[in-house]
């Protein structure tokens, strides 16, 4: 598993021998600090994979390695079955994401918040009537996160492309009229 560590204005990740083997990597990941846009503990570990896998490991529940997106790439340390520690990175730097599995990601998320540099102040609340176009809209909450909505964003009785979903209700003539065949 990848060890994250903070030494001095960079965020260093530490490979294992067979994360180092898997995407041929002599040495870990380092990242300034400054080029941290968003810290984010993602609950399920396969939204943190985008793109197509690159070079590294990709096995059920284990995924190392590079992916590459037209965002860039993105460097991807995950197992299975866990919370994940999400970096979101801007500026001149080497990966756009850098997702691990760490032993405790809120822990570290809320020791790497707190080493961003402070940006520019909030802009101020709008108007009742001025819509809020900076701000990208929010996904839905998914079931196991509290929400109502299944894993493909639907909400319930929504039809899926399948046509699995809600059917319309029965009536009389149709039933009748199938009864006898006709």
């Amino acid at each position: 598993m990848a060890r994250l560590s903070v030494q001095g204005a960079e965020i260093v990740v530490r490979l294992s021998p067979r994360e180092r083997l898997a995407v041929r990597r002599r040495r870990g990941i380092r990242v300034p600090a400054g080029a941290v846009r968003e810290v984010a503990v993602e609950a399920s570990w396969w939204r943190v994979l985008r793109g197509a896998a690159g070079r590294g490991s990709w096995h059920p529940g284990r995924c190392v390695g590079i992916r590459r997106s037209p965002e860039g790439e993105d460097f991807v340390s995950v197992r299975a079955f866990g919370p994940v520690l999400r970096l979101e990175l801007a500026g001149d730097v080497e990966f756009r994401r850098v997702a691990l599995s760490v032993p405790d990601p809120e822990a570290t998320a809320r020791r790497l918040r707190a080493l961003r540099p402070e940006g520019p102040p909030a802009p101020a609340a709008p108007q009742q009537d001025e819509p809020r176009a900076e701000q990208a809209p929010r996904r839905p909450l998914l079931q196991h996160e509290g929400g109502t909505v299944d894993d493909h964003g639907r909400a319930p009785g929504s039809p899926s492309r399948t046509g699995t979903g809600s059917q319309p209700k029965a009536d009389d003539e149709r039933v009748r009229r199938a009864d006898e065949g006709g």
